[in-house]
């Protein structure tokens, strides 16, 4: 079945769900997705970047063994690693998959580790969509933390939608960044350490840099293009069908 054969086999399924729950969001639509749409088949998706201690912490609160994705390009800041690593045992996750780029294709497409300064979508390809794609074969749907104030494709995102034939919940789209702030406070969480330094969206090293104050929250991911999103999440250039 190909790609767009599967997300219309999904659309029912999103529609009746969007119809049951679409007026939640946060913990009320997290709860009846992990204990009762799709129980044992559903994982989260995190990178463990600036904002994602408030849903990490909304899915612990609910079963700390739902499965968190997280992917581990390889090039990811040291600060990101330690971060991971203090959340999990603050919340108590016990099922974090880390899912990192396969050996043989890294070997075969960036044997040089420089893919990313020739061709961003290619790098993030290799890096990150096939390593998910391979993990999500496992679920039925998966769990993100975009949000609308993120901007740019992001402002009409729903809440519920199909992708190659999986469920995506985004439980946190209507938060703002000031529900986000006072999440983090309500439930004491660690901010990432690269927060203080100005960096409000952490991808890759190669990446990211740090915002000024007047700039979008992503601005600093592939700032020297006009490259917005890594592709996970189907942009248009994604090679993957």
């Amino acid at each position: 079945m190909t790609a767009l054969a599967k997300a219309e086999a999904a659309k029912p399924r999103v529609a009746a769900l969007d119809k049951a729950y679409g007026h939640l969001d946060g913990l009320a639509l997290l709860r009846v997705m992990i204990e009762k749409e799709f129980r044992g088949r559903i994982a989260l998706g995190s990178s463990f970047g600036a904002e994602a201690g408030v849903l990490l912490a909304l899915v612990a609160e609910i079963d700390p063994a739902t499965p968190v994705l997280f992917l581990d390009t390889r090039k990811l800041f040291e600060e990101t690693l330690r971060y991971k690593e203090t959340l999990v045992a603050r919340l108590g996750l016990t099922d974090v998959r880390v899912l990192r780029p396969d050996a043989a294709e890294l070997v075969a497409e960036d044997p040089d580790a420089t893919l990313w300064s020739r061709d961003y979508d290619a790098c993030c390809d290799l890096r990150k969509v096939r390593p998910l794609n391979r993990a999500l074969g496992d679920f039925d749907a998966w769990i993100t933390g975009r949000k609308r104030f993120h901007g740019d494709g992001r402002t009409t995102l729903p809440t519920i939608e199909a992708e190659d034939g999986k469920i995506k919940i985004n439980p946190l789209v209507r938060w703002s960044q000031a529900d986000i702030a006072a999440e983090f406070k309500a439930r004491d969480l660690p901010p990432h350490p690269l927060v203080a330094q100005g960096y409000l969206s952490i991808g890759c090293t190669t990446c990211t840099r740090r915002i000024e104050p007047n700039e979008e929250i992503r601005a600093g991911r592939w700032a020297a293009s006009d490259k917005t999103e890594c592709g996970i999440h189907k942009a248009r250039w994604s090679k993957n069908p």
